[in-house]
């Protein structure tokens, strides 16, 4: 019945003499001819065309379709191979390395040529690095290196930078997990470490540790922590674990309590604070409590006082960016030693009450000119080379005539962070690494780092800022805030960790 249904049947497919064989071979050899000569003239019309489509206007740059890209986010151990780490003075710090940012062309970008998007975009390095790193073949163009920043962009171009990457250290405490079953895994997370690559961060992260370390890969995170705040973290193992549990908080059946210690004496019994709470800058991750901004609920529970500060429970019922600390700071007691809110870029009472006297961003200014004097920008997750506005003035590194790299300050009217493509900070700060794709390239000018990878073969950069800076260690002490995910439960499970030190009834600061 099939064969009927193609208008044919098996015996009719069937040549009855050689002659119609032989007829049936000369009509497949015409054919595969006839398809020869039409795949060489679409070949030579392509090399025309300058690589196929549309015909090419005289002097007009030819730009391949753009690839399939899987925008999962998934590390395997090629990255994890990219560089290792070592232990010093109480940290972990990860050997230096070259590292691959890759993007698309952004619609903003259309038309502007190289040498306009690295000036007015990527103004974490001058454009004199930037002519350089072209000449040494570090920036490509549809996977050409580009020495003349003049060529125009166009849609679907595909762009590389190839970057000596430095990673700030971390806390050296192991990083305990707590279990490991078929549906979960839960870890203690350590403070200073990011839970997924972000900012300047990528081996120094929860997710590359458990899959290097643990052999724990394919992770799906369930919430997150600050990389300040240490405590429990939870992962599911597979995507409909994931999905559960993410119904689970939408449901608010989750329960999560933190412990943290505060300035001053926080009142006895239970403290509600319900203010709203507003992102002020997502780069830097400061919030603020404002009317215009999303509903929060926080409870909070004094557990001891010690003459100088608190130590309190908090229960967070919504799950807003800061909540803890913003609420604190709005009723008096900001985290002891919370680098944002309890700075005193916020005035004297530190925006309690929510009474802050300037504007967005002058506070952001004032907050950044305060750490950088400090010299503690690491704790903003800014770097000391980034294009941030010092008033009315930004840092550029610029290339000397000897080849050695300055640090100057020019006049900017604008703020400019470091960029997500071109500078230190390669993926955009609290998102997953999947929104570049990113990869690790030999080292240039000859420097292996492919194999086996050591502090000798991957250190050094003669192009790179970072290398020339001799940078102080940070204490262990400036790396942890006092806020500590303490236990998260469901409705049949639940995982804590002890309290810590600092947390402890009869702790005394140093």
């Amino acid at each position: 019945m099939d064969l009927q249904l193609r208008g044919t049947s098996e015996q009719d497919a069937v040549p009855e003499d050689s002659a119609a064989r032989a007829d049936g071979d000369c009509a497949r050899g015409t054919g595969e001819k006839r398809k020869s000569e039409n795949a060489e003239k679409q070949e030579r019309s392509k090399r025309r065309r300058g690589g196929g489509g549309k015909q090419l206007r005289p002097g007009e740059r030819y730009v391949p379709p753009p690839q399939k890209r899987n925008p999962g986010v998934s590390f395997s151990q090629e990255h994890f191979d990219e560089t290792s780490y070592y232990f010093e003075n109480g940290l972990r710090k990860v050997h230096p390395y070259f590292f691959d940012f890759k993007t698309y062309c952004k619609g903003r970008w259309i038309g502007k040529t190289l040498s306009e998007v690295f000036s007015s975009e990527f103004r974490a390095e001058s454009l004199d690095y930037y002519k350089q790193a072209a000449k040494e073949g570090r920036i490509r163009l549809n996977e050409t290196p580009v020495e003349d920043l003049s060529i125009t962009l166009k849609n679907n171009d595909f762009l590389r930078n190839t970057v000596h990457r430095h990673e700030p250290p971390v806390i050296g405490r192991a990083l305990e997990v707590l279990e490991e079953n078929e549906e979960v895994v839960v870890v203690d997370k350590p403070a200073s470490l990011p839970v997924h690559p972000c900012g300047r961060f990528r081996h120094n992260t929860v997710i590359f540790i458990l899959g290097k370390d643990h052999g724990l890969m394919g992770l799906h995170t369930v919430h997150r922590l600050d990389r300040l705040t240490s405590g429990v973290l939870l992962f599911a193992r597979t995507l409909e674990v994931s999905k559960k549990l993410d119904q689970m908080v939408r449901d608010r059946q989750l329960e999560k309590e933190y412990v943290c210690r505060v300035e001053g004496e926080f009142p006895e019994g239970q403290v509600v604070c319900e203010e709203p709470i507003l992102v002020v800058s997502f780069k830097v991750g400061l919030c603020r409590v404002d009317p215009k901004g999303k509903p929060c609920r926080t409870v909070f529970q004094r557990l001891s006082w010690n003459g100088h500060s608190s130590t309190v429970r908090c229960l967070p019922v919504t799950g807003r960016t800061h909540q803890i600390r913003v609420h604190l700071q709005f009723l008096g007691h900001p985290i002891l030693n919370d680098p944002i809110y309890g700075s005193l870029a916020w005035g004297p009472d530190r925006a309690k009450g929510g009474l802050v006297s300037m504007t967005d961003e002058n506070l952001l200014e004032a907050l950044i000119e305060e750490h950088r004097s400090k010299e503690s920008l690491y704790l903003l997750d800014i770097s000391d080379e980034s294009s941030v506005s010092k008033g009315n003035t930004c840092t550029e590194t610029l290339i000397g005539p000897d080849g050695a790299l300055k640090v100057k300050e020019k006049t900017s009217a604008t703020t400019h962070n470091q960029s997500s493509y071109g500078g230190q900070n390669g993926e955009d700060k609290d998102s997953p690494v999947s929104t570049l794709t990113c990869s690790a390239l030999p080292a240039p000018n000859g420097i292996c780092v492919s194999g086996e990878v050591t502090a000798e073969n991957n250190s050094k950069d003669p192009l790179c800022s970072e290398c020339r800076i001799m940078r102080p260690d940070p204490t262990e002490k400036e790396l942890i805030m006092y806020l500590h995910a303490l236990r998260y439960k469901g409705p049949d499970f639940e995982y804590s960790t002890p309290l810590p030190n600092w947390a402890k009834e009869d702790w005394v600061e140093d």
